[in-house]
C-alpha cells in the first residue's frame, strides 16, 4: 500500500513535471507499447504467431485508449493536486496549530508554573493571615477590655464631675459648648446635649454673655489661663458670684482644641468677708461713736481748764489745774491713736491739707508741751534753729498729733532734766523742708531695741526698773505711718541712760494767706425765662422754688430728648443742663443745639460734682457751670454776668442772710459740717420755710429707694451701678442742704478715688445709718429759723 502510494505521488510528480502534453505523448508510448507487448505476448500464448494485424491492433488500441486514460489520469491528478494543496494548507494549518497549541502549551506550563507559585504565596499568606487573625482577636480582645476599663474609668470621672459643686465645662475655637457637668446643667437650666453646640450668647444674658466672650478671647489670644470672679444667675433668679478659672487645653500633637472653665460658688465666702466687713466698720463706728461721745466731755475739760488756767489761781489750784488740762490733751491724743490704728489696720489713713499759719501752730506746740513737761517738773525748751516759712499746706491736725505723741513719749520716760524740740526749715522749689527734733534726757533705748519702737503695740521697758512704759503701744506706729504719708520719715537716736532724740522730717509746699473770698451783692429783681434740664425731682423742687421765688419763670425738662423737642432759642433767656442724665449727658445737648441753632441763650452747666476748673466745661460748649444744689449767690452772679447789662447794685451781702442755728442740739460746728447753711439761709429768706418741709418729705419718701437699689448694686458689686445711685444721692442730698450726706454720696460715686472698694461699704454705711441723723438736724435747724 505504501509502494502505491509511492507509485501514484511519483505518477503525479511526473505530470507536473513533465506538463500535459509530454506527459501524453509518453503515456500514449508507454500504452502502445504496453499493447503491443501484451497483444504479442496473449497471441503467442493462444496462437504461437503473431501477425501484423496484431501489431497494428494494439497499437490502435493503445492510441484510442490513450486520450482517456491522459484524461482519467489528469482529473485524477487535479483531484490528487487538489487533494494535496488542501492537504498541504491543511498541514500549514496543523503546523500552525501544533505551534500554537505548542506556545498555549508553554504559556500552560508557564501559568502553571505562575499558578503554583500564587499558590504556594496563598498558602503563605493563608498562613500569614491566620497568624493575623489570631492577632487581631488577641488586639480586638484587648481593645474590648481597654474600651471597657475606658468606659469604666470614663463613667467614673463623669461621676466625679458630676458630683463635683464646681461648674466644670469644655469649650471649642468657635466658643460653643462641647460638654459640662451636672452642676453646669443646674446653672444652665439644660442638659449637656441640649448645651453641646451653644455659645454663650445663647445660654447667658447679654450683660453676662459679653463679659464671658471677653475672657474666652483673651484665653484664645493669649494662651494662658485667666481667673476672674463674676456673678451668675439660676433659672430660679437665685444669684451667685462664681470664681471663674478658664485654660486652654491641647491635643497629643500640640493643636488648641479649645478651653476648659471652672467655676466655684464664692457666695459664702464672700458673704463671709462682707460680714467680716461689717464687723470691722461695726467695730470703728463704736469707736468712732465712742470717741465722739467721749470728746464733747473732753473738750469741755480742755476749755474750761484753760481758761480757768487763766484766771487768779493758787499754786496748788494751778497745779491741780495744768494736771486735769494736760491729761485731757492726752486722753484725747489716746483717742486719736485707737481710731488711727483702726484705719491704719483697713488702710483707710487720710491727710486733709490746708494752708496753716506755721508759726501760730509752732508757739501752740510751745505753750501745750511746756504744761506738759511743767507737770513732771520738767525743763522744756522751743529752739527755732533757722527762719520758719509763715504759711504752709499741711495736715495741722495730723502734724499735732505726730508731735504731740513724741513730746509726750519723751516727758513720760524723763525723770530729770527736761525736753528740747527743735525746729528747721530749708526752702527748696517753692517746698519747705521742716524738721522737728525731740530730745529727751530720759531713761533712753537699747540699740537692740530702736529697729521695734515703731512696731504696733511695742513697749519699751523703762530700764533697770523692768517697768513697762504706760500707754496704747500704738502711738509711734501710727506716727511713723502719718509722717510717711506726708512724704517724710521718723529717725530715732539713743543711749541708754543718756536720753534719745526722735527727728522728724516733712516735706510741704509754701502757700500764700488765704483770704476770705468777697461775697456778691444782690441783684435787682429781673424776670427772666429759664429752661431747666434735670432728672432728679428733688433737685427740680429745689431749684424751681428758687428761682421762681426770685422771679423767674421756669420750664422743666427730664431727658435730653425731651429737652431737644422743647426747647426754642427765641423762648428762654436761660439755659441750665444736668450733665448727668439717663439717655445723654449735658454735653451731648449742648452740642447738638449749637449745631442746631445760629443763636442761643446762656448754656450753664449743673453738676453734684466739686467743680476744680471750668475750662473743661466751657471747651465742650458751656458758656458756666454751677455746682448743685444751687446757691442764690452764684446764680445771681451767672444771671448778672451772661445774661444782664446792667450792673448789679450793692444792697446787702449774702453772708448776712444766714442766721445762727439756734435749738438744734448741737454746737454751730457740728451744724455746719452736716448742713449746708448758706444754701439753706439764702433759700429760706426767698422761699420760706414750707417749700423745705416739702422738699424733705419727697427725700424721705425716695430715700428708702435708693438705698434698696444702692444695696442690690453693692452685693454684685457693680461699679457702674452703685456710681449711678451715690449720684443721685448725692443730688437729693445737696437740693435740701444734707452737705455731710453730699459730700460723702461724693466720694461713693468716684470710683477713681485711691482705695474705693476699700473704702466703699463704710461710705454706703455712713449714708444708710447717717442721712436720718441728718434730716433730724435740719428739721430742727428749720424749726429754730421758724422761731426767730
Amino acid at each position: 500500500m505504501k509502494q502505491i502510494k509511492v507509485l501514484a505521488q511519483f505518477y503525479v510528480d511526473l505530470l507536473v513535471k513533465l506538463g500535459i502534453v509530454r506527459f501524453s505523448l509518453l503515456l500514449a508510448l508507454a500504452l502502445v507499447a504496453l499493447a503491443v507487448v501484451v497483444q504479442v505476448g496473449v497471441t503467442l500464448v493462444l496462437q504461437g504467431e503473431v501477425h501484423d494485424i496484431d501489431i497494428v491492433r494494439s497499437v490502435f488500441f493503445g492510441l484510442l485508449i490513450t486520450p482517456w486514460a491522459v484524461y482519467f489520469l489528469s482529473v485524477v491528478v487535479d483531484q490528487l493536486e487538489d487533494s494535496r494543496q488542501r492537504l498541504s494548507k491543511l498541514v500549514t494549518k496543523l503546523e500552525e496549530m501544533r505551534s500554537r497549541d505548542m506556545q498555549l502549551n508553554k504559556q500552560l506550563q508557564d501559568n502553571i508554573s505562575q499558578l503554583n507559585l500564587e499558590i504556594e504565596e496563598r498558602e503563605k499568606a493563608e498562613e500569614a493571615r491566620q497568624v493575623a487573625m489570631q492577632d487581631l482577636e488577641n488586639e480586638v480582645y484587648q481593645r474590648e477590655n481597654a474600651q471597657l476599663e475606658l468606659a469604666e474609668q470614663s463613667a467614673l470621672l463623669k461621676s466625679f464631675l458630676d458630683a463635683s459643686p464646681d461648674l466644670i465645662y469644655y469649650r471649642n475655637e468657635k466658643g460653643q459648648f462641647s460638654g459640662c457637668n451636672r452642676a453646669m446643667e443646674e446653672l444652665t437650666d439644660r442638659t449637656e446635649k441640649q448645651l453641646v453646640g451653644l455659645t454663650p450668647w445663647d445660654v447667658y444674658s447679654e450683660e453676662v454673655a459679653s463679659k464671658i466672650v471677653e475672657t474666652d478671647q483673651q484665653v484664645f489670644n493669649q494662651s494662658v489661663s485667666l481667673t476672674y470672679e463674676q456673678w451668675l444667675e439660676y433659672p430660679d433668679g437665685r444669684k451667685a458670684i462664681f470664681e471663674l478659672r478658664k485654660v486652654p487645653f491641647y491635643s497629643r500633637d500640640g493643636r488648641r482644641l479649645g478651653l476648659m472653665g471652672f467655676g466655684r460658688d464664692i457666695t459664702e465666702r464672700k458673704q463671709y468677708q462682707d460680714a467680716q466687713e461689717k464687723a470691722s466698720r461695726d467695730k470703728t463706728a463704736f469707736i468712732s461713736t465712742i470717741s465722739h461721745e467721749l470728746r464733747t466731755p473732753l473738750n469741755g475739760i480742755v476749755g474750761l481748764s484753760r481758761m480757768l488756767l487763766e484766771t487768779r489761781l493758787n499754786k496748788e489750784q494751778r497745779g491741780y489745774m495744768r494736771t486735769i488740762h494736760v491729761s485731757a490733751i492726752t486722753l484725747g491724743n489716746i483717742f486719736n491713736d485707737i481710731i488711727d490704728m483702726d484705719k491704719s489696720d483697713r488702710r483707710r489713713l487720710e491727710l486733709l491739707p490746708k494752708p496753716l499759719d506755721f508759726e501760730e501752730f509752732v508757739v501752740e506746740m510751745e505753750n501745750i508741751s511746756g504744761l506738759m513737761a511743767e507737770q513732771k517738773g520738767l525743763r522744756f525748751d522751743l529752739e527755732r534753729l533757722t527762719d520758719l516759712p509763715r504759711c504752709i499746706e499741711v495736715d495741722s491736725t495730723r502734724l499735732r498729733q505726730v508731735l504731740w505723741n513724741l513730746v509726750s513719749n519723751a516727758t513720760k520716760f524723763t525723770k530729770d532734766g527736761g525736753v528740747v524740740l527743735s525746729v528747721s526749715s530749708e526752702i527748696v522749689d517753692q517746698q519747705a523742708e521742716i524738721t522737728f527734733e525731740v530730745e529727751d534726757s530720759g531713761i533712753g533705748i537699747p540699740a537692740s531695741e530702736l529697729d521695734k519702737i515703731f512696731a504696733m503695740y511695742y513697749q519699751v521697758k523703762e530700764g533697770s526698773d523692768n517697768l513697762h512704759a504706760v500707754g496704747t503701744g500704738i502711738g509711734l506706729a501710727v506716727s511713723r505711718q502719718l509722717v510717711q504719708m506726708m512724704g517724710g520719715d521718723i529717725t530715732v537716736s539713743s543711749e541708754v541712760g543718756e536720753g534719745s532724740t526722735f527727728t522728724v522730717t516733712i516735706r510741704v509746699p509754701l502757700v500764700e494767706k488765704v483770704e476770705e473770698e468777697e461775697v456778691m451783692p444782690a441783684t435787682p429783681q429781673v424776670s427772666l425765662n429759664i429752661f431747666m434740664v434735670e432728672d432728679i425731682e428733688l433737685n427740680i423742687t429745689v431749684a424751681k422754688a428758687l428761682l421762681e421765688s426770685l422771679g423767674h419763670e421756669v420750664t422743666i425738662a427730664m431727658r435730653g430728648d425731651e429737652a431737644l423737642e422743647k426747647f426754642d432759642p427765641e423762648a428762654y433767656d436761660l439755659v441750665l443742663l444736668d450733665i448727668q442724665l439717663p439717655d445723654m449727658s449735658g454735653f451731648d445737648i449742648a452740642r447738638i443745639l449749637r449745631e442746631r441753632y445760629d443763636y442761643l441763650p446762656a448754656l450753664v452747666a449743673l453738676t453734684a460734682n466739686v467743680i476744680k476748673d471750668k475750662a473743661e466745661y466751657l471747651e465742650k460748649g458751656m458758656d458756666d457751670a454751677l455746682s448743685k444744689p444751687l446757691s442764690v449767690k452764684a446764680i445771681t452772679e451767672v444771671i448778672q454776668r451772661l445774661v444782664l447789662t446792667c450792673p448789679i447794685d450793692e444792697d446787702e451781702e449774702m453772708e448776712d442772710l444766714q442766721p445762727e442755728p439756734e435749738n438744734t442740739g448741737l454746737s454751730e460746728d457740728m451744724v455746719n459740717q452736716l448742713l449746708d447753711l448758706e444754701m439753706l439761709s439764702s433759700y429760706v429768706e426767698i422761699v420760706g420755710t414750707k417749700p423745705v418741709y416739702d422738699s424733705i418729705a419727697m427725700f424721705e419718701e425716695k430715700m428708702p429707694e435708693y438705698i434698696e437699689i444702692l444695696d442690690s448694686n453693692m452685693t454684685a458689686k457693680d461699679k457702674d451701678g452703685i456710681k449711678f445711685e451715690a449720684h443721685k444721692i448725692k443730688g437729693a442730698a445737696g437740693s435740701i442742704g444734707l452737705k455731710h450726706i453730699q459730700q460723702v454720696a461724693q466720694k461713693a460715686q468716684s470710683p477713681e478715688l485711691p482705695a474705693w472698694w476699700e473704702n466703699i461699704n463704710d461710705w454706703v454705711d455712713e449714708i444708710k445709718d447717717g442721712y436720718q441723723n441728718d434730716l433730724n438736724v435740719l428739721k430742727g435747724w428749720l424749726a429754730s429759723q421758724e422761731k426767730s
